[in-house]
């Protein structure tokens, strides 16, 4: 299992945000290339990034600071974010970027995500953001009559290389991650799953590798910058499981 430390770009700068709310963010480092390196130096094995503008946009906007993560490190990057064309999609993997994330565009174009994964095969994850188990798009901003669980059935064998779940009640609330909804969805798939949302503590990450089935990896944003989450730590914890 992998732990993905997250880097959320708003503005240029990384920062966390309180359940997906732009208006309440933290803003913990202005520079994303050394905030990346710092994380590859404490024994992360790949990055998890979001351009959080382009997420809002549909494009990419903060495409300066992601080039810095990439220049930054050598490990593999995933980036979400504003991410709707094939494009954007070869753009970005032409750039560095090991594996692209695809989220509103999974709910509003589903055989675009469908060719890219045709396309670019093992680089295309599927994103699914929940608030009350109905996805949300738009950079979090619209909530669709789209159920999660559907979503990620509707995608299973299609050449998706992982689902990145988030309950984004749990987003940045640091009040732990919604094991039980990721386990029923994480049940219902093959797809490896990636949980998100609330990992706040090594108990959760506990709680997460020994409950969730076919589980590839987990997501932590402020609990690794506020240090309640080691990164090596946390990364050796979660091999023992994969052995």
């Amino acid at each position: 299992m992998i732990l993905f430390p997250a880097i959320d770009l708003k503005d240029g700068q990384c920062v966390r945000l309180l359940r997906g709310e732009m208006d309440a963010e933290t803003v913990f480092n202005d520079n994303p290339g050394a905030q990346a390196k710092s994380f590859v130096d404490a024994g992360c094995e790949w990055i998890h990034v979001v351009d959080l503008n382009g997420a809002f946009a549909g494009e990419p906007v903060n495409s300066e600071a992601v080039d810095a993560i990439l220049h930054a490190v050598d490990v593999p990057v995933q980036l979400g974010g504003g991410i709707r064309n094939l494009e954007t999609i070869e753009y970005w993997l032409n750039r560095g970027v090991a594996r692209v994330i695809m989220g509103t565009v999974a709910v509003e174009n589903p055989g675009l995500v469908a060719q890219a994964c045709d396309m670019f095969p093992g680089k295309i994850a599927v994103a699914i953001d929940a608030k009350g188990g109905f996805v949300a798009t738009g950079g979090w901003a619209d909530v669709s009559e789209v159920e999660a669980l559907d979503l990620a059935i509707n995608f299973d064998h299609t050449g998706v290389a992982a689902i990145i779940y988030t309950d984004i009640d749990r987003d940045g609330a640091m009040q732990g991650p919604n094991i039980e909804t990721t386990r029923a969805l994480a049940e219902a798939v093959e797809t490896p799953i990636i949980a998100s949302g609330g990992v706040s503590s090594m108990d959760d990450m506990r709680s997460l590798r020994d409950g969730i089935p076919n589980l590839e990896g987990m997501i932590s944003g402020r609990a690794i910058y506020d240090g309640h989450i080691d990164i090596a730590e946390g990364a050796a914890m979660l091999k023992e499981k994969s052995c």
